[in-house]
């Protein structure tokens, strides 16, 4: 199997373009780094930018079907540069890329443009774009030229290259698939919660309303051990964080641990089995789950506040939902944004205050029930896509190994 260059297997290597604000003469929509996701597609859904480019600069640097978008700047610590894209916009609608970004334009009768696409991405993924990247004025930047230059592709044939990438996008579509089935579960949580209880905070079912600190036991932030990131353990006790909550999952990726020292000085923020979470600064705000079993013992930084029920009084997982309730989002977004202050903070004393409805003790069962179930469902879901994606990532490996087919 011969081994080319990727500069030897491209007719085009066409730079973006900004243009200049836009005047209703020669608008021309331009896809920025903002509309690459990171598995390779186009987000068309986030503002797509409009700006005034000259005639003859769209004519030579327009998309076509089939080109390859690749980021030039950009980039963080955690994200190197050079994501890739596949343009497969169809229709007359005209596109350019910005000045962070440019087209490469694979030669068809070399190379199938996906399996070019997913050679990219592939090496983007195993991070091998590091050793061409640099940085200036805070910018990551990629050594384009470099790149393309120096990365080799083994090439089989055409018709197994359409073979691979016939399987490469099956098991892709099938990764998608799963996670609209996992998102609909979600959904279809927040439905219940809806048709069960209604909006609230607007309450048009009349609930009783407690207040939160009525409800609970225990309501509390901790802090962030002395040194910061540098005192952290390799295992240990948990310290949950900010970034390990979202609404109504967690998320496991960079949970830190401390030692029992350390917790001590946290013991008045100990998790225990059951607890709520809930963000209360920053821009993840208001974000809620509750603490999986998994992880405990626990404690939590001065970023998540714990909210401890009364078992008698509000079910856990209704407090949850009723917290990550659409209606209830906006609520907590408005008291965290409130006073003027420049950095978004829901306060103690505003968590005692918020307004808990209360429904009859068996709704809530019935309600918790149900979620039960579905979770259990989801759970099923992500392990199917957990699986799938090891499969997508060992296909990747062996496709551009040569061992796919052999």
């Amino acid at each position: 199997m011969k081994s080319y260059r990727v500069i030897d297997l491209l007719d085009e290597i066409i730079t973006g373009d900004w243009g200049q604000e836009p005047n209703g003469i020669n608008d021309t929509k331009v896809l920025r780094t903002t509309n690459f996701t990171n598995v390779g597609h186009l987000d068309l859904d986030k503002e797509v930018v409009t700006r005034n480019i000259e005639q003859k600069k769209v004519n030579q640097k327009k998309l076509k079907y089939g080109d390859i978008i690749i980021e030039k700047s950009g980039g963080s610590p955690e994200q190197p540069v050079g994501r890739v894209v596949y343009f497969d916009v169809q229709g007359d609608d005209i596109y350019l890329c910005n000045n962070f970004t440019s087209i490469l334009r694979p030669n068809s009768t070399k190379v199938d443009n996906r399996y070019l696409f997913y050679f990219l991405f592939y090496q983007h993924k195993i991070r091998t774009v590091l050793k061409y990247q640099n940085k200036t004025t805070g910018i990551i930047n990629l050594k384009l030229d470099n790149y393309l230059n120096k990365s080799e592709i083994k090439l089989p044939s055409i018709k197994v290259q359409h073979r691979i990438v016939k399987i490469l996008d099956s098991v892709f579509e099938l990764i998608e698939k799963r996670k609209i089935q996992i998102e609909t579960l979600g959904q279809l949580i927040q439905s219940v919660f809806l048709e069960m209880f209604g909006d609230p905070i607007s309450n048009p079912k009349e609930w009783n309303i407690s207040s939160c600190k009525d409800v609970t036991k225990k309501i509390g932030s901790g802090a962030t051990p002395i040194g910061g990131n540098a005192s952290y353990k390799v295992d240990g006790i948990s310290l949950i964080r900010s970034m390990n909550v979202y609404n109504n999952r967690f998320n496991y990726k960079d949970l830190a641990f401390i030692d029992e020292e350390q917790a001590g000085k946290l013991n008045g923020v100990e998790v225990y089995k059951n607890d709520v979470l809930l963000n209360i600064t920053g821009a993840s705000v208001a974000r809620s789950c509750i603490v999986p079993n998994d992880i405990l013992p626990a404690r939590v930084n001065q970023h998540v506040s714990i909210i401890r029920v009364k078992d008698d009084m509000v079910s856990y997982i209704f407090l949850n939902y009723l917290f990550t309730n659409e209606f209830y989002q906006k609520h907590l977004w408005q008291i965290a944004t409130s006073g003027g202050a420049t950095r978004e903070a829901i306060t103690k004393q505003q968590i005692e205050k918020l307004p808990i409805i209360s429904p009859p003790h068996y709704l809530q069962n019935n309600f918790a029930s149900i979620v039960q179930h579905i979770e259990k469902q989801k759970s099923l879901m992500q392990s199917s896509l957990v699986e799938l994606e090891n499969m997508y990532n060992a296909l990747l490996q062996k496709a551009f190994k040569g061992e796919l087919f052999s």
